[in-house]
């Protein structure tokens, strides 16, 4: 799963969900209140706090579909920095 610095910030973004919910990895974040907006300021935050840059082959919507998604790639990214 992911860590806690992650769901801490994702959550901000999420207005539907209430802060007793646990956020599971299929949850539609769409769903969970976030917006194209909200997806602009998630990305500069995730980019911020974990010091990487999204690529454009990831900044599809089909990124932001759901948590797991999100961290997958965001995931993937830190490995790749990390070699």
């Amino acid at each position: 799963m992911w860590d806690t610095k992650f769901e801490d910030l994702l959550r901000g973004f999420l207005p539907f969900l209430g802060a007793d919910e646990p956020l599971a990895e299929d949850a539609g974040l769409r769903d969970l209140g976030l917006d194209s907006l909200g997806i602009v300021e998630l990305l500069a935050a995730l980019e911020n706090e974990y010091d990487v840059r999204f690529r454009d082959d990831a900044l599809g919507k089909e990124t932001f579909e759901t948590p797991g998604v999100l961290w997958k790639v965001l995931s993937g990214l830190l490995t790749e920095q990390a070699a």
